[in-house]
C-alpha cells in the first residue's frame, strides 16, 4: 500500500531544532558525497541549473561553481534563508522557497539535481515530479539523483528504489550508475532534438 508523504511538521521541527539538521556541512561523509554528485556532472560548464530540496546549501555552493545561474529551492524557510546566506556573494545563485512538485519553476533547464529528496515523496507525488523534470530538462541536458541507501522510518523508498522508478523511464539515458554500500548516484540525459543520445565524455573530447 502506497504510504503518504512525509509530512511538513517532520522537516518543520527538524529545522526548529537545529539550523544544519543532518549536519551537512561539517561531516566527511556528506562532504565526499556532495564532491563525487559534482566529479560526475558530464560537461564542464552548465547553463541553468535548477536544486529542489537544497537544504541548507551545501551542494548549492559546490553547483554554483560549474553553473552559470542555480536556482535552488526549499519548502522550509530557516532553510532557505541558511542558504541564501551561504552562498550570498557567488554569482548567478538564486534561493526560493517552493513546495515541490506543486510549485514548479519556469522555463527549461540543462542540469537538475535531486538530492536525498525523492524518497519523501509518495507515488503519486513522485511521478509528478519526475514528469515535470523531465519536461523541463533541456534536449541533451542532464538530471542528476543521489539518495541515502538505507531504509528511514520518514523515507517512503531507497536509493535503490528510486533508481528502479528512473530505471527505462521515457526520456531519459543512463550515463552513470554509481552505488556504494550508502547511497545510490546515477546521471541520465535527455536525448537531443533528433532523439539521439549524445556522446560520452571522450567522444566529446576526441578520445574515441
Amino acid at each position: 500500500m502506497n504510504r503518504p508523504p512525509t509530512p511538513d511538521a517532520y522537516f518543520d521541527g527538524m529545522y526548529r531544532d537545529a539550523e544544519d539538521p543532518w549536519r551537512l556541512a561539517e561531516r566527511w561523509y556528506e562532504r565526499r558525497k556532495y564532491d563525487l554528485t559534482v566529479a560526475a556532472l558530464p560537461l564542464p560548464r552548465y547553463r541553468r541549473a535548477f536544486e529542489p530540496g537544497c537544504s541548507v546549501g551545501e551542494l548549492t555552493r559546490r553547483l554554483a561553481a560549474r553553473c552559470d545561474t542555480v536556482l535552488a529551492c526549499d519548502r522550509v524557510e530557516s532553510a532557505v534563508e541558511t542558504t541564501r546566506r551561504r552562498t550570498d556573494g557567488l554569482p548567478g545563485v538564486t534561493v526560493r522557497r517552493l513546495r515541490i512538485p506543486e510549485e514548479w519553476p519556469e522555463g527549461t533547464f540543462d542540469l537538475i539535481v535531486l538530492s536525498e529528496l525523492l524518497y519523501y515523496l509518495d507515488d503519486s507525488a513522485l511521478d509528478t515530479l519526475l514528469d515535470r523534470t523531465v519536461a523541463a530538462l533541456e534536449p541533451g541536458g542532464t538530471l542528476v539523483t543521489v539518495h541515502w541507501d538505507h531504509p528511514v522510518d520518514e523515507h517512503l523508498t531507497t536509493g535503490t528504489g528510486i533508481a528502479r522508478r528512473l530505471d527505462g523511464r521515457p526520456g531519459l539515458d543512463l550515463l552513470v550508475d554509481h552505488r556504494e554500500e550508502d547511497f545510490v548516484l546515477q546521471v541520465h540525459r535527455r536525448p537531443g532534438p533528433d532523439g539521439r543520445r549524445a556522446p560520452g565524455v571522450a567522444a566529446r573530447e576526441g578520445l574515441v
